[in-house]
Parts: structure tokens; sequence; C-alpha cells
């Protein structure tokens, strides 16, 4: 595979998690949970 194509794909894979974080992190019960996990390990 060629080294332009190989970079493609990374930065492509690298695009769609960002994104998938990005949409979890829009909505409210995802940060609750987040939150209450957080404050359970105090």
């Amino acid at each position: 595979m060629k080294l332009r194509t190989r970079k493609t794909l990374a930065f492509g894979a690298a695009l769609t998690a960002l994104a998938a974080v990005f949409a979890m992190y829009t909505q409210p019960a995802f940060l609750v949970t987040l939150a209450d996990q957080l404050w359970a390990c105090f």
C-alpha cells in the first residue's frame, strides 16, 4: 500500500473516532453517567 493511501486512511479513521466522541458528548445522559462514574472513584 502506498504511503499516501495509508496516511489518508489513518486520517479518516482519526476523524471518525473524533466524530464519535463528539457525538457522545452531545448526549446529556452520557455526561451524567460519566460524571457519576467519576464521583464514584472518590
